[in-house]
């Protein structure tokens, strides 16, 4: 199987690395500006589970042109509309697209420019940053992929998938219910974002002040009010564990999206909470709370449009 990483940033420089360091098949679409540093210094990642440096097979859009067997496409969301023109020679009538974007817009969207048999469903989890020398830095242990067909059949495509990401440094799953997967990462992201980027603080932060606590648990119940109407609903245990890890005493814990505020950076408020606020507002739910985040986040987002 051959695969194309789409971006060599923190998430797709990190999975993509460990594949190409377990002697996968793996080219990376870059930019000239990527490209040229990754061939001058390597891809460099920096993590618990060691550290690694390697020359990866790069290809920039205006070299790009044969199909791949696989595309993981790792931009951040708002990035999305741009990428589709770059990648579009690597998908054939047999490519499949796993996507690692947040929220569920993307599916839409990727589904309308190149159909649905050619979208699988994918989910990762990892945190990792990219420093200014362009090294890639895995924040904690995690580190999974799960993936899988959209109408969850176990085909022969997806289970030679499956074959390709076992051994290869990181968690790999095949998934017969991949739409819960991503809806439940959705819910949760939504939930971490909205609360520690509206309060901004970690979340043992937020939990240490009067009404913390309360204010975690009442964010995440109309998150959750969305998903039940618009979306697939989580377990009761799955519920049961975000809610703990909302309101743990003394967590570090904060999301991507408020570590890209913090330090001026774009962010994807309009897919991880707009999105989602719009779902609800369609089938007609009050979610205050959520709705008073999307204006913060867009306030920020204005901001970097606009500057003061």
């Amino acid at each position: 199987m051959r695969l194309l990483v789409i971006g060599a940033g923190a998430t797709g420089g990190y999975f993509g690395g460990r594949l190409a360091e377990a002697g996968r098949d793996v080219t990376f679409l870059v930019r000239p500006s990527r490209a040229e540093r990754l061939r001058a210094t390597g891809l460099r990642i920096i993590s618990p589970h060691g550290d690694v440096t390697l020359w990866p097979r790069l290809v920039t859009p205006d070299e790009l042109n044969t199909p791949f067997d696989a595309v993981l496409l790792t931009v951040k969301a708002f990035s999305l509309e741009a990428s589709l023109k770059d990648f579009a020679p690597a998908v054939g009538p047999d490519t499949m697209i796993l996507p690692v974007l947040n929220g569920m817009k993307h599916v839409d969207i990727l589904t309308q420019r190149f159909g649905a048999p050619s979208v699988a469903g994918c989910v990762c989890k990892v945190a990792a940053s990219l420093d200014e020398d362009g090294r890639i830095h895995q924040l904690a242990k995690f580190q999974s992929l799960i993936y899988g067909e959209m109408d969850n059949v176990q085909s022969p495509r997806i289970k030679e998938l499956d074959a390709f990401m076992q051994g290869s440094g990181f968690d790999a799953k095949l998934s017969t219910d991949i739409a819960s997967e991503m809806w439940n990462k959705w819910t949760f992201l939504a939930a971490l974002g909205g609360i520690t980027c509206l309060m901004r603080g970690t979340i043992g932060d937020i939990e240490a002040v009067p009404g913390g606590v309360d204010f975690a648990q009442r964010f995440l119940d109309e998150v959750v009010s969305i998903v039940r109407h618009v979306g697939v609903a989580p377990t009761d245990a799955f519920l049961t564990d975000i809610r703990s890890s909302l309101t743990a005493k003394g967590s570090p814990q904060t999301s991507s999206m408020y570590r890209d505020l913090q330090h001026g950076s774009r962010i994807e408020a309009d897919q991880i909470i707009g999105d989602l606020l719009a779902r609800g507002q369609k089938a007609k739910l009050e979610t205050p709370l959520l709705a008073a985040a999307y204006a913060h986040l867009s306030v920020y987002q204005n901001r970097l449009v606009t500057p003061q």
